[in-house]
C-alpha cells in the first residue's frame, strides 16, 4: 500500500503560484533615443519569432511538474508492506523433576504391563506433556541434594524433551532439596517478561536437604505471581527419609494459588498432567508488523530527470534560435546619411 507520513506538506503547493504572482522588481536599463528608432525596430520585429510564448507556458509547466514532485517527496512517500505477524507466548512453565535415589522404586507400570521405576513414568508422561505445551516456553530444572538448570526457558520443546529424557536417578543426589530448587525457579522467572508464570513440581519425597523450607520458598512465590502445581507420586505409607509429606506438597500449592495432585500409578499421573494442561490454558499473542520502505528518492530522481531534460531542450532551442539569427541580413546605420542599410 502506498502512502505519505507527511500528507499536510501538499498545503504547500500554492506557495509557488503565490510567489510568481507578486509584482516584479522594476529595473531601470540604460536606453539611448536616436531618431531612427521606429523604423529599427520595425526591420528587427519583424524576424523574430512567434513562439517565446509557448516556450513561456512550456517553462509554466515544467517548473509546476518539478514543484509538485519536489513537494511529494518532501511529504514521504513510503510503500507498506503486507503484515508480518509473530506469534509470543504468553506463559512462561518451568517443570521441577525429583532424581532423588527414591525415584528408582519399580512400582509403576508400562503401557504394556512392565514393571518400571517412578523416574521412567514420569519422563514418558511429561514428555507427552511437553508436546502439547504448544505456544508455552518451557524450562526444566531437576533437583536431588541441590537444584540444577536442565533446560532454560524455551519454545524449542523437543529440545526440552530430549533434555528431560537423558536425566537419570542420582544424578542431582540422593535426597531431596525441593525448597531450593524452589527458590531457583524463583530466580529464573525474574528474568520472564510473560505475563503468567507456572511451576510444576514432582517429587516422590519430603524436603531432607533444602537450605531454604519449601513452604518459605512458596510464599515468595505468591509475592512474585507464580503459581506451583504440586504433584507426589509413590507410595504414601514409605516411612523414613523417603516418607511423602503430602501435607507440605498442600501447603505449598495453596500459598501459591496452584492444586496438589497425588498419582500412585502411571495411569493417574497420566490424568494429572491432562487436568494439569486445561488448568494452564495456552494463550498465544500475536505481534502484527508493516514493513515500511522509504521512497522519496524517487519523485526527486523524476523532478531531476525532467528539469535536466527541459534544460538540455531549452539549450538546443537557444543554439538553434541563434543559427537562424546568424543567417538573416545585418541592419546598420550609415553614419555618412544616416539611412538603414542591410547587408547579408
Amino acid at each position: 500500500m502506498f502512502a505519505f507520513d507527511y500528507p499536510w506538506l501538499f498545503l504547500l503547493l500554492p506557495l509557488a503560484w503565490l510567489v510568481r504572482s507578486l509584482p516584479p522588481r522594476r529595473v531601470h536599463q540604460v536606453s539611448v533615443r536616436v531618431p531612427f528608432g521606429n523604423r529599427l525596430a520595425g526591420t528587427i520585429g519583424a524576424g523574430t519569432s512567434t513562439s517565446s510564448s509557448t516556450i513561456t507556458r512550456l517553462d509554466l509547466l515544467v517548473m509546476s511538474v518539478v514543484w509538485l514532485l519536489v513537494v511529494a517527496a518532501l511529504a514521504r512517500p513510503v510503500w507498506i508492506e503486507p503484515p508480518i505477524t509473530k506469534q509470543e507466548p504468553t506463559r512462561d512453565m518451568l517443570l521441577l523433576v525429583d532424581l532423588s535415589g527414591s525415584m528408582q522404586q519399580e512400582d509403576f507400570k508400562s503401557p504394556q504391563g512392565k514393571s518400571i521405576n517412578r523416574l521412567t513414568a514420569a519422563k514418558e508422561v511429561l514428555g507427552d506433556f511437553l508436546e502439547q505445551r504448544q505456544g508455552d516456553r518451557v524450562g526444566l530444572v531437576v533437583f536431588g541434594d541441590a537444584p540444577y538448570l536442565q533446560a532454560p526457558f524455551s519454545t524449542d520443546l523437543e529440545l526440552s524433551r530430549q533434555l528431560l529424557d537423558q536425566c537419570e536417578v542420582g544424578m542431582a543426589g540422593p535426597r531431596t532439596a525441593l525448597g531450593d530448587a524452589i527458590g531457583l525457579g524463583i530466580n529464573l522467572f525474574d528474568k520472564s517478561e510473560a505475563p503468567a508464570k507456572t511451576m510444576i513440581a514432582l517429587t516422590d519425597g519430603n524436603d531432607t536437604k533444602s537450605q531454604l523450607p519449601p513452604i518459605e520458598a512458596a510464599r515468595v512465590a505468591a509475592q512474585r505471581d507464580i503459581r506451583i502445581h504440586t504433584v507426589a507420586i509413590g507410595d504414601p505409607t514409605t516411612v523414613g527419609e523417603d516418607k511423602l509429606d503430602e501435607q507440605a506438597l498442600r501447603d505449598v500449592a495453596t500459598e501459591t494459588g496452584g492444586k496438589y495432585f497425588f498419582a500412585a500409578d502411571r495411569k493417574q499421573l497420566q490424568g494429572i498432567y491432562a487436568e494439569l494442561d486445561k488448568l494452564e490454558t495456552r494463550e498465544v499473542k500475536t505481534i502484527s508488523h508493516r514493513p515500511r520502505n522509504d521512497i522519496y528518492y524517487v519523485p526527486v530522481l523524476i523532478a531531476l530527470l525532467i528539469s535536466v531534460a527541459f534544460k538540455a531542450f531549452a539549450s538546443y532551442k537557444r543554439s538553434r534560435s541563434a543559427r537562424v539569427t546568424a543567417s538573416k541580413p545585418l541592419v546598420l546605420v550609415n553614419p555618412a546619411t544616416g539611412k538603414l542599410e542591410v547587408k547579408s
